[in-house]
């Protein structure tokens, strides 16, 4: 039990690779904010049927909501819709495994804000780590060395850089609603609050493109077979990144998460026939080097 988190954060990795595959696809033909309510629109159905499924096996109901808890998953569940949709627009102007490498900074990113407004100072090591990892952004985000290439993947890394930041909040306090809830077990626990938090993004998604953008929401039906698809992966890569975060802490389980890059190079490559320069691949080992240096030096 005590490693159990290790198998379930590589297939939460392995779904979420897929589904990012998915959504870009979806962004070419519906636009960047109708992919990205293809996730939760298509995916709380799903969430709702895993609890239900659940519930019934076990003869229990879901736990009950306190405050805290309905605070903490609306907080994640709006840092998670707007991480997203970053994302998905870094990836119109960079390659899949980029963009993914950017997303990975999110420890980093996590670090520095504990520094910033909690007075946390890292240690040597951590200091160490957040040095690397910011020349594997750089290696990433310069161009090859002219002003127009420096310029035209600045955009980019600064979308992606953003998205890491709001998925690391996002993630930290779902945790946090995960071990607010009074009673069940860690697979109880978890599934409520992807159900909780999937309805309410669902919800707001739904009343944002109906008030602004209708054509996206009817795009994405029109394209409902690869949105159902990206929906059903989503969910499923949500409900085993929670049931991480209800065993462990949300640090081990990003740090694990780091082999989403790798799930994403193949796919990058198999999929979107993107090739990664040989600055970029060294980049993201770099960026790599870096993160994992800084949670070592987090976890003395």
């Amino acid at each position: 039990m005590a490693f159990l988190w290790v198998p379930i954060t590589l297939v939460a990795a392995a779904a979420q690779t897929a589904r990012n595959a998915t959504q870009r696809s979806l962004t070419q033909a519906i636009g960047t904010m109708g992919a990205t309510q293809v996730r939760f629109l298509y995916g709380f159905p799903f969430a709702l049927l895993f609890l239900s499924v659940l519930c019934i096996i076990k003869g229990v109901v879901p736990p009950a909501l306190t405050p805290g808890v309905l605070g903490y998953t609306f907080l994640a569940a709006m840092a998670q819709i707007v991480a997203t949709a970053l994302m998905l627009k870094a990836m119109q102007t960079a390659s899949f495994a980029v963009t993914t490498a950017y997303i990975k900074t999110e420890p980093v990113l996590t670090a520095l804000a504990g520094m910033l407004i909690l007075s946390d100072v890292p240690g040597p090591l951590q200091m160490l780590g957040i040095g690397i990892a910011v020349a594997g952004v750089l290696l990433l985000s310069v161009g090859k060395g002219t002003v127009r290439a420096m310029l035209s993947e600045a955009k980019p890394a600064m979308l992606g850089l953003a998205a890491g930041g709001l998925f690391g909040l996002s993630a930290v306090m779902f945790r946090g609603a995960i071990l607010g809830l009074p009673e069940g077990d860690f697979i109880l626990r978890a599934t409520t609050i992807l159900a909780l938090g999937l309805v309410i993004q669902a919800g707001v998604l739904l009343l944002y493109l109906l008030l602004t953008d209708r054509s996206a929401l009817m795009g994405s039906l029109g394209v409902w077979r690869s949105s159902l698809a990206a929906g059903f992966l989503g969910a499923l890569a949500s409900q085993f990144w929670f049931l991480g975060f209800a065993l462990t802490s949300a640090a081990n389980v990003r740090t694990l998460a780091l082999v989403e890059v790798l799930f994403a190079q193949i796919v990058s490559f198999r999929m979107f026939r993107e090739k990664v320069s040989s600055r970029e691949l060294v980049g993201m080992i770099v960026l790599l080097a870096g993160v994992i240096l800084l949670l070592l030096g987090a976890s003395r």
